[in-house]
């Protein structure tokens, strides 16, 4: 079964404005892997700094709908020093420090795929998890 890690740009994609293609077509893969975790042919890894992230949310009603989401969750990751030191690795290579962090909790969860709406983020290589966008996602998955 394959494992992934949604990050918080992630969650939030179908929230945004949707006048460019790639960001409806970014849409429309998430919310076809949110259907695909809900139907149990993905498995959801979430985190604490999901959870952090999506309580600094202010619109009240898609931080509900997250939140929500997080019951199909397979695993929850609180923080541990693991994650730490993960995350302190991933730095200096680059990422900031909620992109690290979310990057170490995907490694702890042992997942398969981190996805992401972040071009930044997306730059990062790593042999650990493979990061993408959802679009990418469904095009590497699909077969």
């Amino acid at each position: 079964m394959i494992r992934v890690y949604l990050d918080n740009c992630c969650f939030n994609r179908p929230y945004d404005e949707q006048h460019h293609l790639k960001v409806r077509l970014e849409t429309q893969a998430k919310l076809s892997i949110q259907q695909m975790i809900i139907d149990n042919d993905l498995e959801l890894v979430v985190s604490y700094v999901l959870e952090q992230e999506n309580d600094d949310n202010p619109y009240v009603e898609r931080k509900m709908v997250i939140d929500d989401f997080f019951k199909y969750a397979v695993l929850d990751i609180d923080e541990t020093q693991e994650i730490i030191d993960i995350a302190e690795e991933a730095m200096q290579s680059g990422l900031k420090v909620n992109d690290s962090l979310h990057f170490a909790c995907a490694v702890a969860g042992k997942c398969d795929y981190l996805l992401t709406t972040d071009k930044r983020f997306l730059k990062h290589t790593t042999d650990k998890v493979h990061i993408m966008n959802p679009a990418q996602f469904i095009i590497e998955t699909e077969g």
